[in-house]
């Protein structure tokens, strides 16, 4: 059996943060050590178990979040935090027999009858630590891959949502065994405690800055670790495709849950001939989408005040810089900055040595750069940190050949804008700065697994031809293997 981890805590910091995160692991870890390959069977009732706490719990996660964020669409709750992950479950449910099957491989002829697998087998207790911004999506999801590999799961949700954080740690607690599934909360020593801890897997979402932090406390314990980070994922429109379609669609993805998604577009690369054709539609699409900001329930607020206001000095910073902004609501409304409703915004003639083009947005804010030819916007791109995403607007199949070979990135859509995120049968995650590793789809229960090779000797084998003493006998035989 395992030891606890780290000194015997005293009495009076029995109850402390850090201990409560041990505690919880260690629990966790006893139980696998007990039940290390749970079944089938147990393995679909957990993800059934999750799939019942999100339907039979929708109406208090969309309060619990918009108290959060200070006002958030409840469809986009909806959408994002409760059908994506319920998809995700049943999408798993469906494949998971096949899964766990193990996987017949090749023996060379030189080993004779024997027969080789690969058998995938549960880590043990894997940590997720989930962001903000979609704080039941980005918990739930992982968790269910983690699950349907056979491990126990330990989250460790955002302090910026503590509502969100504080219900997901009830609702878990009451629909799923504490030996199966834990919630820890708590701000930045909570987090720090948990990524200190010898966790089987560690999966982050998170920002590059700290999921560098998270790496450096994993790497001490030697946990593998998946990144889901982020970066300034670029739409390139080609001139042969319409703006229309291609404007609308950069509005959904750009200003859902008001930018703070990792995988919406931080700035769009247009023709310089047609730049100011696409910002007339995307003005025209958005204010479709949203008429009004103060008040309309389908705009999100920005997380927090430190947030609001790290966007708006993007704003003043590019606009001190000599960049144009169009902000876009209604003429006589006001946004005061205590609502935290930072209207659309797109910025024109921008420079990289503008703020707002060197870190990653994760707002409501949309530079417009233009190109000469695509193969400028190819050479942009790749002058720049890998991004989470990108997206290709254009119907030439040559044209999209040429951008997916020339362009690494986590991911693409071509001719629209984040849905490959939405199809769970891909996998996703970044590349470089924007992250490491994958999940969703058969990727993410490998990346819960343990990929155990195994090698079944027959009763009939040429071992012996193969050892010592050496002599004519390896010699005749090593010619035959070697063709020599």
């Amino acid at each position: 059996m395992s030891q606890p981890i780290g000194p015997a805590a005293s009495s009076s910091a029995t109850n402390s943060p850090e201990n409560i995160v041990c505690e919880s692991f260690e629990l966790l870890r006893r139980a696998y050590f007990r039940a290390p390959y749970p079944s089938y069977a147990e393995r679909c009732t957990y993800l059934d178990t999750l799939c019942d706490l999100l339907r039979s719990n929708q109406q208090v996660i969309a309060e619990a979040i918009a108290a959060d964020f200070g006002g958030r669409s409840t469809d986009e709750t909806r959408l994002a935090e409760v059908f994506l992950p319920i998809n995700a479950i049943k999408y798993i449910r469906h494949h998971l027999r096949k899964w766990m099957r193990s996987q017949p491989r090749s023996v060379p002829f030189s080993l004779g009858f024997g027969r080789a697998k690969v058998v995938y087998q549960p880590l043990g207790v894997v940590g997720v630590i989930s962001p903000w911004n979609y704080p039941v999506l980005l918990a739930i999801g992982p968790a269910a891959y983690a699950l349907a590999a056979g491990n126990r799961v330990l989250i460790k949700p955002s302090e910026f949502t503590p509502r969100t954080a504080e219900l997901l740690q009830k609702l878990v607690k009451v629909h799923l065994d504490h030996e199966v599934m834990s919630v820890v909360t708590g701000g930045p020593d909570v987090a720090e405690a948990f990524s200190k801890l010898p966790f089987d897997h560690i999966l982050f979402t998170g920002s590059t800055q700290v999921g560098r932090l998270i790496m450096k406390a994993a790497a001490e314990n030697l946990v593998p670790v998946t990144l889901e980070l982020g970066g300034k994922s670029p739409a390139i429109l080609h001139d042969s495709f319409p703006l229309e379609p291609a404007a609308r669609r950069i509005v959904f993805g750009k200003w859902a849950n008001a930018g703070q998604t990792c995988i919406a577009p931080d700035y769009v690369l247009v023709s310089e001939d047609r730049r100011d054709a696409l910002v007339e539609e995307l003005v025209r699409a958005i204010r479709n989408s949203y008429p009004t900001i103060k008040d309309n329930p389908d705009y999100t607020s920005i997380i927090s005040m430190r947030h609001y206001e790290r966007l708006c000095a993007l704003i003043a910073d590019a606009e001190a810089r000599g960049a144009r902004k169009i902000a876009i609501k209604a003429d006589d409304e006001e946004t005061p900055d205590e609502t935290r409703r930072l209207p659309p915004t797109l910025l024109l003639d921008v420079r990289d040595e503008m703020k707002v083009m060197q870190q990653e947005i994760f707002g409501p804010i949309l530079p417009i750069m233009t190109y000469r030819t695509l193969n400028d916007a190819i050479a942009y791109v790749n002058q720049h940190p890998r991004p989470l995403a990108l997206y290709y607007f254009d119907r030439s199949r040559k044209r999209v050949t040429d951008i997916l070979q020339r362009t690494i990135s986590g991911g693409v859509s071509l001719n629209d804008v984040a849905l490959h995120f939405f199809i769970d049968d891909l996998p996703f995650g970044g590349v470089g700065a924007s992250g490491m590793g994958r999940y969703h789809s058969f990727d993410g229960f490998e990346t819960f697994s343990h990929k155990k090779p195994v090698f079944l000797q027959s009763r009939f084998n040429t071992t012996g031809l193969l050892s010592a003493p050496y002599g004519d006998r390896l010699n005749k035989v090593l010619k035959v293997l070697i063709g020599t």
